[in-house]
């Protein structure tokens, strides 16, 4: 269960928002491409084939936090290459929930995007949601020196470069884990479930605040 100490939501003056399956839902076909590109990359990167390559894919995501990572510890990659390359994804699958928008509008505070991809597909994704207003600022995985979530440097960097105190601050993530640096920081958490089957036990969710199926209903009944 989440954490009864959880910080009152009031008064918070900035939220900050993960991307990818938190500011629109999981069961979009964005992960399943975005999963094709990087494997169709590492293939050609690395000159494997397709197969071979989604097993190293896999292999350096649990063993550096991103593909991207791996590629750069273990071969030297430049970066910018494969970001743009992974990231031109057809968005047109992801629907428009008008909830969202609203729970925004009448959201107190600051919104701010802090995404393990780039800022570029962070505008094209909140542009084709119709959010992009709402958001000022973003902090991508440049921003980040290609430290990817849930390594605890970034979340002080965010927080800095934003001018942004944890106490007063929620963070919102899709995985959990990507939630704990945020609550040792003083950050109120939110874990957007979205309705999927994970069971965690009670210690990896320790840290998890609030816990929601549905983000655009749960905004929408805080004003309330």
């Amino acid at each position: 269960m989440p954490d009864s100490t959880a910080p009152k939501l009031q008064d918070i003056a900035v939220w900050i928002f993960d991307l990818d399956n938190t500011l629109y839902p999981s069961g979009c076909d964005l992960g399943a491409q975005l999963g094709r590109r990087m494997g169709e990359f590492v293939a050609q990167f690395l000159d494997l084939p397709l197969d071979q390559a989604r097993v190293v894919q896999k292999q350096y995501f649990h063993a550096h936090g991103t593909t991207l990572r791996g590629l750069m510890v273990e071969h030297g990659l430049e970066p910018d290459e494969y970001l743009d390359y992974v990231h031109n994804l057809d968005l047109s699958g992801i629907p428009i929930d008008d909830r969202l928008g609203r729970a925004l509008d009448a959201l107190p505070g600051r919104k701010v995007v802090y995404t393990n991809a780039t800022t570029k597909h962070a505008q094209r994704v909140v542009g084709h949601l119709g959010i992009g207003h709402h958001f000022d600022g973003y902090f991508d995985i440049a921003d980040a020196g290609f430290v990817p979530k849930p390594n605890h440097g970034p979340y002080d960097t965010v927080l800095n470069r934003h001018d942004i105190d944890p106490s007063r601050a929620v963070m919102v993530e899709d995985i959990a884990q990507n939630l704990m640096p945020a609550a040792n920081l003083g950050m109120t958490t939110v874990w957007v479930r979205d309705g999927r089957d994970l069971t965690l036990a009670a210690d990896q969710i320790r840290h998890v605040h609030h816990i929601t199926d549905d983000l655009p209903g749960w905004l929408l009944e805080l004003p309330a």
